[in-house]
């Protein structure tokens, strides 16, 4: 008796290119530019595999789908694959998706000139809303209207979204608790952005009165259970330059020279920010943890730290990918879809000291 052959995934592509599964499927989607040797690589592995893409026209001509999963990022697409974590998310979520051979579709939620959200007509059969974004109540409402199967990952989407949820809130807390057992009493953090206009600035009670991304507002919840009146800085984007040029804020005044009245812990949103925070101070002739103690959030493998360890609040961002994707293989297979909910854990590093005695 003879068997029909499995028809190849993008998960099959990626492992005999040698590449992670998000990047093959970037390259497949064609909205975000890849090195053209990566390109070559997936290409070729797919035409050996017999893999032509995800088709939504032919798809759609067989079983009235697309065989595509929307996946709505914030901000710049070339800026989200910056940040490590969101690349590791993806590769959960592609691997999750692949037992369905579903291909994704990055999509912008911040469209210019007030258009509106790009998922509207998008060739879909399911979102993933990525939840560190200011828009998602419009996009989810967008996706809603068109009665999508959707998976919201860490934002406030009501009850009946199913949702893959961390505890920003608590870990931000464990860590400003480590540094306030230190001996710090003058704390401040850099957060991730605040909202759709993504401003670098000084926190004010307003600003965070008028925030709207909740990823943000939670952790800076955290950190200010434990100090209330902590200064603090929004970045614009999740980037070591952001933490570089937040960092300088708070540590040195209008001449460039240190504060008298710095902080002695910043206590970042991010560790690509912590990062920053590291060469903003080193440039100022600060020693880090010495001088000054730095945390970070993520548990990426960061690099610019030199020999240094950096402090951390680790995540488990493949195992939130791979649940929404997990969950999106259910609805799309007539199942009601559950939230998953994860916690992190401290990762004790390098970057963190009781405060120096100043004379």
């Amino acid at each position: 008796m003879s068997t029909v052959p499995r028809r190849a995934t993008i998960a099959d592509v990626a492992r005999r290119a040698g590449v992670s599964t998000s990047t093959a499927s970037v390259v497949f989607s064609g909205k975000v530019n890849v090195a053209e040797a990566t390109r070559e690589k997936v290409l070729t592995a797919a035409a050996a595999l017999g893999y032509a893409g995800p088709d939504p026209r032919a798809a759609s001509l067989r079983t009235g789908r697309s065989g595509i999963v929307g996946v709505v990022l914030a901000g710049e697409l070339r800026h989200a694959f910056l940040d490590p974590v969101t690349t590791v998310m993806m590769d959960g979520l592609t691997d999750a998706l692949a037992s369905i051979s579903a291909g994704i579709l990055l999509l912008r939620d911040d469209p210019r000139d007030n258009e509106p959200p790009t998922i509207i007509d998008a060739p879909v059969d399911a979102v993933v809303l990525i939840g560190c974004s200011p828009r998602t109540r419009e996009v989810l409402d967008a996706v809603r209207q068109r009665g999508l199967p959707v998976v919201v990952i860490e934002g406030d989407a009501g009850d009946d979204v199913p949702q893959v949820s961390l505890d920003n809130r608590e870990a931000s807390a464990i860590s400003a608790r480590h540094v306030r057992q230190l001996g710090h009493s003058a704390a401040a953090t850099i957060t991730l952005p605040l909202d759709s206009a993504r401003e670098r600035a000084p926190l004010t009670a307003q600003r965070v009165v008028d925030a709207t991304v909740p990823v943000t507002l939670d952790r800076l919840a955290g950190f200010r259970e434990v100090f209330p009146d902590g200064t603090g800085v929004s970045a614009a984007a999740s980037l070591v330059d952001e933490g570089y040029l937040a960092a300088r804020m708070l540590l040195a005044d209008d001449r460039g020279a240190v504060r008298a009245d710095r902080p002695t812990a910043i206590v970042a949103q991010s560790d690509l920010l912590a990062v920053g925070a590291i060469r903003a101070a080193e440039d100022l002739g600060l020693r880090v943890p010495h001088d000054l103690t730095v945390v970070g959030f993520d548990g990426i493998a960061a690099d610019g730290l030199g020999s240094l360890k950096l402090t951390t609040m680790a995540q488990p961002a493949l195992e939130k990918g791979r649940a929404a994707g997990e969950q999106v293989a259910r609805m799309l297979e007539g199942e009601e879809g559950q939230s998953v909910h994860f916690t992190c854990q401290f990762r004790a590093g390098e970057t963190v000291a009781p405060p120096a005695v100043r004379l």
